[in-house]
């Protein structure tokens, strides 16, 4: 992985940063998205203490709206003249309802339109420098989603339990379409779910939250679960794995849920129209 240049979003804290320490172990160049710059500086920082030799750099972004999500995308098209790894880490699990700029729900605009958006304004850069990958981290979660493209876009069906679950099967969906399109590039996509891990995400007050974070003492950290999207960005022998879904390190089909390929096909029309890109 010398000097391959590898981008990972949401990556100053939790699974993020322990895939940017994996990364830089293996003496990747990891650039490190953080939507906030000093706890970005920080975590860079103790890093490269741990780890003298590593190549990380900081850029600051924001994924919450199709404006910034888009300044990023530019932002690395213009520092990098390559890049070989892709993972979309950033996610949110909302508790309450959020609506950003453009009249989305936030956790929708950030699990799934912001890594949707990345994946298609970076394409071309990626298969300029393939062999590529692009690594989507998902969650086990999806399989209870339910998407109304008339409603989950725009929060007129938020819960602050499901929601997470929906949008993230949104980006489930139109994995086997991205895969399609990237078939023959150099370029591979895949989805993971890295196990459950003790984080700070879905953190909710009240009984609930106190009850969560009970549960979560016993999950493992950040680190245990980074092993396995690391492998699939990183290991040779996976360089020709391309639109498949992992629960960990096994290959798994995609659950009924998200084999919608009607709901799929709308859901790629609307995220074009929405990201204003051309389909």
């Amino acid at each position: 992985m010398t000097d391959r240049v590898c981008v990972v979003t949401g990556g100053n804290a939790g699974l993020g940063r322990a895939i940017v320490r994996a990364l830089a172990q293996q003496e990747a160049h990891v650039v490190m998205v953080s939507r906030d710059k000093v706890r970005g500086e920080t975590a860079v920082q103790e890093l490269c203490q741990t780890n003298p030799k590593a190549h990380i750099d900081l850029v600051v972004a924001d994924l919450s709206t199709v404006a910034t999500t888009r300044q990023l995308a530019q932002k690395l098209l213009d520092c990098y003249p390559r890049i070989h790894v892709l993972i979309n880490n950033a996610g949110v699990w909302p508790t309450r309802k959020e609506i950003n700029a453009d009249g989305l729900e936030q956790g929708f605009m950030v699990n799934h339109l912001a890594p949707f958006m990345l994946n298609q304004l970076l394409q071309d850069r990626l298969k300029a420098s393939a062999p590529a990958r692009i690594v989507n981290i998902s969650a086990g979660l999806y399989v209870n989603g339910r998407v109304d493209l008339s409603k989950t876009p725009y929060g007129h069906d938020f819960h602050p339990m499901h929601t997470y679950a929906s949008t993230k099967l949104c980006n489930v969906l139109c994995l086997p379409l991205e895969a399609a399109r990237l078939a023959g590039s150099g370029v591979t996509i895949n989805a993971i779910h890295p196990g459950v891990f003790n984080s700070q995400l879905g953190a909710m007050r009240g009984p609930l939250g106190w009850l969560m974070k009970l549960v979560k003492r016993s999950w493992p950290p950040p680190e245990q679960s980074a092993a396995a999207p690391v492998w699939l960005a990183t290991a040779p022998e996976l360089a020709a794995t391309h639109g498949q879904y992992f629960n960990e390190k096994e290959a798994i089909p995609l659950a009924e849920v998200a084999q919608n390929a009607e709901l799929a096909q709308q859901l790629w029309q609307l995220s074009t129209t929405l990201s204003q890109l051309t389909s």
